[in-house]
């Protein structure tokens, strides 16, 4: 899919090439796929996808950027959003992958994790 592959490129850049991260493209490659496709699964798959990416690349390089992670924490709730909208049979898959990023989000500081904690508990909730 090469909506992922903007993702990977813009929230897992190759540090090593002196490449950065971008939120705004990353973001963008959502948005083109909702005017594209708009399809709720594969929306979902996007989200989930970016708040993988992005929890990945932080706490394995630890990049620490405060505007990186407000984008993630936002993205981690429109990933809910949606997913609330997919049948039981999708939406319990897309949980699972968010609670694995929310779970990891506690090492990346600056409250992320307990930004997502609320926001899942939220979720559960409702």
């Amino acid at each position: 899919m090469p909506y992922k592959e903007k993702l990977d490129r813009w929230l897992r850049p190759d540090v090593l090439r002196n490449q950065n991260p971008s939120v705004a493209n990353a973001k963008q490659a959502i948005s083109s796929y909702r005017k594209a496709v708009g399809d709720p699964g594969g929306l979902a798959e996007l989200m989930v996808f970016y708040c993988e990416s992005a929890v990945g690349f932080s706490n394995d390089v630890g990049y620490q950027d405060e505007g990186y992670f407000d984008a993630l924490v936002h993205m981690f709730e429109q990933a809910l959003k949606v997913t609330r909208q997919l049948p039981v049979s999708g939406r319990d898959a897309m949980i699972v992958r968010l609670e694995r990023v929310r779970a990891i989000s506690h090492n990346l500081g600056y409250g992320v994790g307990d930004d997502m904690d609320s926001l899942l508990a939220e979720f559960v909730r409702t």
